[in-house]
């Protein structure tokens, strides 16, 4: 049945990965290994059909094999290296709502919410998801399909999910006022104000937590802090800047919110092992030939 996944994958994948006609559906396809990508997930379900990814995020790291899926819960920058190619991977963009809706429809309580939020978790597909997943792939093939099914099996990938090892961190991902959602908004919040000054106790008042409780759920969902997250932002954002604009280090370093640049520079090497001019002038190099295949995303949609 993975085959089958991969095989309508591959079919439809446009380039190495696509947005699709049918809602919610990115679909991935590399054959040939890249360059490790600096980008920043939404939430989201990763249906792996062939190949490996490793996936990085602060002190956390997972592995995603061929007939797993990975359930990425909230806004997270992260290093995604390809492992083994081909590599086949269908993307679903999660919606709480639909979620919340779902589960009220199933007048269902569940197992009791796990006690603390995670930024991912994995587990192998059964072959009645997989099954849904490849037929959600191949409405790309039949754009007339796509509106009258396109809901319905979305809406049973949903429910397989929920009847699936991750059913417990989707119910409580979807709650309103859990951590998870407390987190996920959190996250969202430092994302949107990456480039300005913010301090824990302004955040701990979004997130509706005292700092400590704050600290301690961000970072077992996360792997850092929430200033580090911040600063993990704001770096990416740099990179992005300095590879595709003509702006001086120093001017990248104001855009992003340093009020430093020496401070930027030295931030900026710790995270990436070279100087900003030397970095970016590396990656033009690795990029040459490289069959256009981006090495940097700029986080705006759910892509690897």
């Amino acid at each position: 049945m993975l085959d089958q996944l991969a095989h309508a994958i591959e079919r439809h994948c446009v380039g190495p990965w696509s947005e699709t006609a049918v809602p919610k559906l990115s679909l991935v396809a590399l054959d040939e290994l890249i360059e490790p990508m600096e980008v920043t997930y939404e939430p989201m379900i990763c249906f792996i059909a062939d190949g490996h990814k490793r996936t990085v995020a602060g002190e956390h790291s997972w592995i995603t094999p061929p007939g797993a899926m990975a359930f990425f819960t909230l806004d997270l920058p992260v290093t995604a290296t390809f492992e083994k190619v081909p590599y086949r991977a269908a993307v679903m963009r999660l919606d709480h709502q639909a979620l919340a809706a779902l589960q009220l429809e199933l007048a269902e309580a569940g197992p009791p919410a796990p006690p603390a939020a995670a930024a991912a978790v994995t587990a192998p597909m059964a072959p009645e998801l997989v099954d849904a997943v490849t037929r959600w792939v191949r409405l790309c093939g039949t754009p007339e399909d796509i509106g009258p099914l396109g809901p319905r099996i979305e809406t049973e990938i949903l429910y397989r999910m929920l009847r699936s090892p991750l059913g417990p961190m989707l119910r409580h991902w979807s709650l309103a006022d859990s951590a998870a959602a407390r987190i996920r908004t959190t996250a969202r919040w430092i994302r949107d104000r990456y480039a300005e000054p913010l301090g824990i106790d302004e955040i701990a008042e979004v997130a509706r937590m005292s700092p400590a409780t704050l600290h301690r759920h961000f970072k077992a969902a996360t792997g850092m802090s929430p200033l580090r997250f911040q600063k993990h932002l704001r770096l990416q954002q740099a990179r992005r800047l300095l590879f595709t604009r003509d702006m001086t280090a120093a001017q990248v370093a104001q855009e992003v919110g340093y009020a430093s640049a020496t401070q930027f520079s030295r931030e900026y090497r710790r995270a990436h092992g070279r100087p900003p001019g030397q970095d970016v002038a590396h990656l033009r190099t690795r990029l040459t030939g490289a069959r256009e295949v981006p090495l940097l995303h700029d986080g705006s949609g759910a892509k690897p």
